[in-house]
């Protein structure tokens, strides 16, 4: 039972660190254009 005392706060302390990444990502205009780079593939450059 003490290792929960470990874990759960690693958990939480991991889970923030990536949601703040996440929110920094978003916030720096990543998500932006999701279907340019897809559909870009399809149309024939000269």
């Amino acid at each position: 039972m003490d290792v929960i005392v470990i874990l759960m706060p690693l958990a939480i302390g991991l889970g923030a660190v990536f949601a703040g990444l996440f929110v920094a990502a978003v916030r720096g205009g990543q998500f932006d254009d999701l279907d340019d780079p897809a559909e870009r593939i399809l149309h024939d450059e000269p």
